[in-house]
């Protein structure tokens, strides 16, 4: 079917999210946790399964709008008629070289990690219309991601510490991938966006 996920595509996502988990573990820590910050000593003494939580807590805020950012580019190229597949990013060497490098970044504390987690790779021909609503389909993702954190977060009531913590990082974070996908920087979204624009006119 042309709207499937192909088995080699859904262990690309399982590594990306991996590797999403791994860089930004400690970053989106749960609010109960954050004391842990003050002592090092602290910190690295925690229980594994704490290790774990934060792990997954990382996973929860972070991977599933990066998930369907690239899903976003892949469907709706193929609603066009194209073909596209999605990647991890060591399936291109210049992703994997910013790959290991946000590895490194991360393995001696260096703190900023700028990375590619992932791709999708378009083949045939698409109109410029196209080729912008391709894509601004994943950046679109994060701006929905963003509006309903905004929107749960003021109508729920009765949330933890922890979901609240959740919720706002979710907002955060989404936010500042749409913005930073929406700039016109040659290879980010953005800037297909706006060459697909133009050339439409």
């Amino acid at each position: 079917m042309p709207f499937s996920i192909t088995l080699w595509e859904m262990f690309d996502i399982i590594i990306m999210t991996l590797l999403l988990g791994f860089l930004f573990k400690g970053m989106f820590r749960p609010a109960h946790r954050r004391s842990y910050e003050e002592d090092p000593v602290a910190h690295y003494a925690r229980p594994r399964r704490n290790h774990w939580q934060d792990f997954l807590f990382t996973i929860g805020v972070i991977a599933p709008a990066v998930i369907l950012h690239e899903l976003a580019h892949k469907f709706v190229a193929i609603s066009f008629g194209l073909e596209a597949t999605f990647h991890a990013f060591y399936a291109n060497p210049t992703t994997l070289l910013i790959g290991v490098i946000a590895v490194i970044a991360k393995l001696t504390g260096f703190g900023f990690v700028f990375l590619v987690p992932g791709f999708v790779s378009i083949m045939g021909e698409a109109t410029p219309a196209q080729h912008a609503i391709i894509a601004f389909a994943g950046p679109a993702i994060h701006g929905l991601f963003w509006i309903g954190a905004l929107l749960y977060g003021k109508l729920a009531k009765h949330l933890t510490q922890r979901q609240r913590q959740f919720i706002h990082l979710t907002k955060y974070v989404n936010g500042f991938l749409f913005i930073l996908n929406m700039l016109p920087i040659p290879g980010i979204d953005g800037y297909h966006v706006y060459t697909g624009l133009l050339g439409a006119l």
